[in-house]
């Protein structure tokens, strides 16, 4: 007798994502059901080949019916059953592609400074404000540590306070000051984030400014004056710089290259940094002048032997300059005789350390190294031209018999 044979099942396209969630899985329910019991009819089947050779054409029959609603009903309903759940998966993903669009134009258009770090500190996201805030652009803090923002005082303690947020130990909070505005305390607030795409816990900073009042300095401000004509002024500026500096090595006396380094580093010093270090000679350094605002550092750091500063030592090897901004090694131009870190001590935010030779290949006089504080613009790269260019007459200067 030939088995009856079962309808075909309905399959609707899902109306929204719940939906059709939930009619894609009734349907494939349905469908391994109906799968099922067609595999059972077909074992029937197999086992009817034992059957008289005179009732063998019904069961052909049967067999035949079995194929023809297999390519009829349950083949369509395949298909049917993957298009829909490869549409889900399509509007799944494009839904998810949408969620993160809003969230990454969220996270850019927060009004509260934020940036996304990893366990080490290192920029992931800046968002606008926090450009703002820092007066650093994202593109330039991406793939950075913060701390290269912070005072050298507070990076420690930052570094270890977002490493315990990565770790999963709850939020943390600590007020931090900015190398740009080291009179503004900053509250930083660290949470821990696990973005989809991200394998490991973020952090998210937000940071603000510790005091409400509004008349208060902002601390991406800087607090030296700056002209109206900003790159026009520069340029006259250096070009000043680099005429006065013609004049004094001139009169300076011939043979005398301790003197003529002495005239060059009080030419620079207050005008152009904050801290001119100066050093004579090369294979054996020799420390002439220092000059800075700190007169006790000053001492320290002029009882210094040159050959304990790293970036001095490798511009007189090397004869090659060097423009550090935000230095992040606080051993950068080694400790000075109070053992403390020069950088951390003349509070340094960029740094120029420049070799005295005329030319490539020349032997190197000595070396000129010039920092800038808080609250003053970083050295750009057409002041390190100018100081590479003045660089050389100082060098001339000093080999003049």
């Amino acid at each position: 007798m030939t088995p009856p044979l079962r309808s075909g099942f309905p399959l609707r396209a899902p109306e929204n994502d719940r939906t059709g969630y939930v009619l894609l899985m009734a349907q494939t329910e349905e469908f391994g059901e109906e799968l099922a019991d067609f595999v059972r009819r077909v074992a029937e089947l197999k086992a009817a080949r034992s059957v008289p050779t005179d009732e063998l054409p019904a069961v052909l029959d049967a067999a035949l019916f079995e194929l023809d609603h297999a390519v009829r009903e349950l083949l369509p309903g395949y298909e049917r059953l993957n298009a829909g759940s490869a549409g889900g998966a399509g509007r799944s993903a494009t839904a998810d592609r949408q969620e993160q669009q809003l969230l990454r134009a969220v996270f850019q258009r927060l009004p509260l400074p934020v940036a996304l770090v990893d366990r080490e500190s290192v920029v992931r996201r800046l968002n606008f404000a926090a450009t703002t805030f820092t007066g650093v652009r994202a593109g330039y803090a991406a793939g950075r540590p913060l701390t290269g923002l912070l005072a050298h005082a507070d990076r420690v303690a930052f570094r270890s306070q977002v490493a315990a947020v990565a770790r999963g130990e709850g939020d943390r909070g600590l007020t931090v000051h900015l190398q740009q505005s080291p009179q503004t305390p900053v509250r930083t607030t660290l949470t821990g984030l696990r973005p989809g795409n991200e394998p490991r816990t973020t952090v998210l900073v937000v940071l603000q400014p510790a005091d409400d009042s509004p008349a208060g300095p902002h601390p991406a401000r800087p607090t030296a004056p700056v002209p109206d004509l900003a790159e026009t002024t520069r340029h006259t500026a250096l070009m000043d710089l680099v005429d006065l500096m013609a004049r004094e090595l001139l009169a300076a006396p011939a043979g005398d290259a301790a003197e003529v380094l002495r005239r060059a580093a009080r030419t620079l010093y207050g005008r152009f940094a904050d801290w001119v270090v100066a050093d004579k000679g090369a294979a054996r350094m020799e420390r002439t002048t220092v000059l800075g605002a700190d007169d006790e550092a000053v001492r320290d750091i002029a009882a210094q032997d040159p050959a304990d500063s790293p970036l001095v030592v490798e511009a007189a090897r090397g004869g090659a300059p060097a423009l550090l901004v935000r230095p992040e090694d606080p051993q950068a131009l080694g400790e000075d005789a109070s053992g403390a870190p020069v950088v951390v001590r003349a509070d340094v935010t960029s740094l120029l350390c420049v070799p005295l030779v005329t030319a490539s290949g020349e032997p190197v006089q000595g070396v000129l190294t010039l920092c800038r504080s808080a609250g003053r613009l970083a050295f750009s790269m057409a002041e390190a031209k100018a100081l590479d260019v003045m660089s050389r007459h100082i060098a001339l200067a000093m080999r003049r018999p």
